[in-house]
């Protein structure tokens, strides 16, 4: 069954309608689920999930990959990367969330939002929000992650903001050669900058990334950028 609107969409209409009704965020999920056709939103996001692009993107993803993730807000690129995290969690892999924007409540939200019980990972994720991340204290927290963890920074632009942070080119720099040292994935969720106009072009791409400061970013292994439901997937070097 065809979902009226991308998952990311429906989400957002199911945080508005429960604001709205004053009801708990998941009656309102599943409200919409039975719009949709389905008994509940564990049962529509379950079958999103099985036709979602993440699980034919991950197979694409190597050890050592550094990886951007960008789109405007609301275009479900926390949800995309998440949906990444589950892949390599379902092959054994451990998931580390580090943010700077999120709760935890939140992202067990976002867990729900994509069908997921955060329970069925018990041991596998791990979640951090604190106020210290950049990357040495990234480097620091990962010293015993074994080969192939899925680590998710949310996100890119966040870790130019402290004065007293190294600056980013030197941070990404340091997180490349980490992971490809120890053999980790990680997942640089990004901002992209007001002027793109998806009128103009299907996708935002490496040209609108929004830099506060100097970047390269060809130290980018790879990149998927999101727009209106949809997903572009490429090697970034």
């Amino acid at each position: 069954m065809k979902l009226s609107a991308p998952v990311y969409r429906l989400k957002r209409e199911a945080r508005l309608l429960s604001r709205k009704d004053n009801i708990p965020l998941h009656q309102a999920l599943d409200r919409l689920a039975a719009r949709e056709g389905y008994g509940s939103w564990s049962l529509l996001a379950a079958r999103a999930s099985a036709t979602a692009p993440a699980g034919k993107l991950f197979p694409l993803l190597s050890p050592g990959d550094l990886v951007l993730v960008g789109a405007r807000p609301g275009q479900g690129k926390t949800l995309m990367s998440l949906e990444l995290a589950v892949e390599a969690m379902k092959a054994g892999n451990r998931g580390v969330f580090f943010t700077l924007e999120y709760t935890e409540k939140d992202i067990l939200e976002r867990f729900r939002a994509i069908g997921v019980e955060r329970e069925r990972f018990n041991g596998l994720f791990a979640f951090d929000c604190s106020d210290a991340i950049n990357a040495d204290y990234i480097m620091e927290r990962l010293a015993p992650a074994p080969r192939g963890t899925f680590v998710i920074i949310d996100y890119l632009q966040l870790l130019d903001q402290k004065r007293e942070n190294p600056a980013l080119a030197v941070q990404v720099r340091a997180l490349k050669s980490f992971a490809r040292d120890r053999g980790l994935i990680i997942v640089f969720i990004s901002q992209i900058d007001r002027s793109y106009d998806p009128s103009r072009k299907p996708f935002p791409d490496l040209r609108d990334i929004r830099l506060p400061n100097p970047l390269d970013l060809k130290l980018f292994d790879k990149t998927c950028f999101l727009n209106d439901g949809e997903a572009r997937f490429q090697a970034a070097g």
